[in-house]
C-alpha cells in the first residue's frame, strides 16, 4: 500500500498522475499510517461530494482510526457544520450563508482595496528589493478582511490577527494549543459583547439571528465564528501566494493579465484549478457500500477526495498541468462542490482579483527569487507555500541598481546579472 508523506506533500502532482493511470480510487496511507480510499480523477470526485452514502460526521470518522493514531476531527472550536451532515448541516449553514454571497462580498470591495493598498504602500517603502509576498501581503490582507468582516474592534485587530495566523501555520503543538484557546476566549467575549451592543457585522448577525424559533447555541456559535475565519482566511491566504507564484512562473501568462485586466476572473479561477488552495477535501467515510470503477468501497471506511488530483485531471482539464489564464468551461473542484461546497468562495475571488489587480498595478516588475522549488507547509489538507519571495521595482529602478553595480565591478564587465532575470 502507497505511503503517502512529506514527498506527497512538496509534489502530490506525480503522486496522483500515477494513482490516476491506475483508476479512480486507490488505498493508500495517510498521516503515519491511516489506511484510506483516495479518489484521484475528476468525475467520480464531483460525484462522490454528493454521494448522501458518502458521509461528514466528525465523531463517526474520528472513531474509523486506528487504536494510537489522531483521530481527532475538529477541535473545541470545530463543532460547527464543516463537521455535520444533513439535517444539522442544512440548519448550521443557514445562519451564514447571507455573510458570504457575491451580492454581500462585493459591498466589501472598496475596503478590501483599502486594505490591499495599504500593505502595499507598507511593501512600497522597501522596493526596490526583496520581500515575502506571503507574510507581506497574502496573510495580512484575508486575516484583515475577516476581521472587519466578523466586526472585530479594532483595539483587539493586532492580537486577532497575531492569534489567527498560528493556528494555520505553527507546527508547534504548544504553540498552536495556545493560540486556539485564547483565540477562543476572545471570540467568546466579542459574542458576550456584540449579544449587548449589536453591531453591523457578521458576529452580531449570528448572535441574534434566529430561524423560526431556533437560535445557535453557544457552542455552535463559537465554532460557526472558527469555520468562518476559516472560510474566509485559509483558503484566500493560498490562492493568493499560490496565484501569485504561478503567474511569476509562467510570465507569458503574467503579461497578458497585465495586458488585458479582464482576465483577471479567468486567472482566478485557473489559479484555483492549479494549485488549489485545498489539497483533498476533508476526510469523510463510507456509510454504506459503495463502487467507484471497478471497486467497492466497504461500509465504515474512511475516504478522501483530492481536489488537487481532480483539477489536474486531463479527461476534464485538457492538458491540465499547463497554467492557462484563458482557459475556459473551468468547472474546477478547488471549494469542493454540493453541500459542502466552501462557503467562502466568493470572498476568497473577490479578494484574490482584487489582490492581484492592485499588486500588478502597484509594481511594474516582479521577480520570483530563485530558490529552489517552492517548499509548502507539511499538511495533506491545505495547499500553501512557506514562503514567497518576491523581488519588486519598477523599471528605472532597476536600471539604476544595476548601474551601480556595475560601476562597483571589475573592467571585465562580468557582472552578476541574475537580479534583472
Amino acid at each position: 500500500m502507497l505511503r503517502l508523506g512529506n514527498s506527497f506533500v512538496q509534489n502530490p502532482h506525480e503522486v496522483y498522475d500515477q494513482l490516476r493511470r491506475s483508476g479512480p480510487v486507490q488505498r493508500v496511507e495517510m498521516w503515519g499510517g491511516v489506511p484510506v480510499w483516495l479518489v484521484t480523477r475528476y468525475q467520480e470526485a464531483r460525484n462522490l461530494l454528493t454521494d448522501p452514502r458518502i458521509r461528514k460526521d466528525g465523531a463517526a470518522a474520528s472513531a474509523l482510526f486506528p487504536p494510537g493514531t489522531d483521530g481527532s476531527i475538529g477541535t473545541v472550536l470545530g463543532d460547527n457544520m464543516l463537521f455535520r451532515d444533513p439535517p444539522d448541516h442544512t440548519r448550521l449553514r443557514r445562519f451564514v450563508t447571507s455573510a458570504f454571497t457575491a451580492h454581500a462580498v462585493r459591498r466589501l470591495r472598496p475596503t478590501i482595496a483599502g486594505f490591499a493598498d495599504a500593505l502595499l504602500d507598507d511593501i512600497a517603502a522597501s522596493v526596490p528589493g526583496q520581500v515575502d509576498l506571503l507574510q507581506a501581503f497574502a496573510q495580512p490582507l484575508p486575516v484583515r478582511v475577516i476581521g472587519e468582516l466578523l466586526g472585530v474592534p479594532v483595539g483587539d485587530r493586532e492580537r486577532f490577527a497575531a492569534l489567527v495566523v498560528p493556528i494555520f501555520t505553527s507546527t508547534n503543538t504548544a504553540v498552536l494549543r495556545t493560540a486556539q484557546e485564547e483565540l477562543a476566549q476572545l471570540l467568546t467575549d466579542m459574542l458576550a459583547e456584540k449579544r449587548q451592543s449589536p453591531a453591523d457585522d457578521v458576529l452580531s448577525s449570528l448572535v441574534h439571528r434566529r430561524d423560526g424559533t431556533d437560535q445557535l447555541s453557544e457552542a455552535e456559535l463559537l465554532g460557526t465564528a472558527f469555520l468562518l475565519i476559516v472560510a474566509g482566511y485559509e483558503t484566500t491566504v493560498n490562492l493568493l501566494a499560490n496565484g501569485i507564484l504561478a503567474l511569476l512562473r509562467n510570465p507569458e501568462q503574467l503579461r497578458a493579465v497585465r495586458a488585458d485586466r479582464s482576465l483577471l476572473p479567468r486567472a482566478v479561477e485557473e489559479a484555483l484549478r492549479f494549485e488549489s488552495p485545498l489539497n483533498t477535501a476533508t476526510v469523510r467515510y463510507t456509510s454504506a457500500p459503495v463502487t467507484v470503477g471497478d471497486v467497492e468501497i466497504p461500509a465504515g471506511e474512511l475516504v478522501v477526495i483530492g481536489l488537487l488530483a481532480a483539477n489536474h485531471d486531463d479527461e476534464q482539464f485538457p492538458d491540465a498541468h499547463r497554467f492557462d489564464v484563458s482557459r475556459t468551461h473551468n468547472r474546477h473542484l478547488a471549494f469542493g462542490y454540493g453541500v459542502h461546497h466552501c462557503v467562502g468562495a466568493p470572498l476568497a475571488r473577490i479578494e484574490a482579483e482584487i489582490g492581484f489587480d492592485r499588486l500588478l498595478s502597484r509594481f511594474e516588475v516582479m521577480e520570483l527569487v530563485d530558490s529552489g522549488p517552492p517548499r509548502y507547509r507539511p499538511s495533506t489538507l491545505m495547499r500553501g507555500v512557506e514562503r514567497l519571495p518576491v523581488m519588486l521595482g519598477y523599471p528605472h529602478d532597476i536600471a539604476s541598481t544595476m548601474r551601480e553595480w556595475s560601476g562597483s565591478l571589475p573592467s571585465s564587465g562580468e557582472a552578476d546579472s541574475s537580479f534583472a532575470h
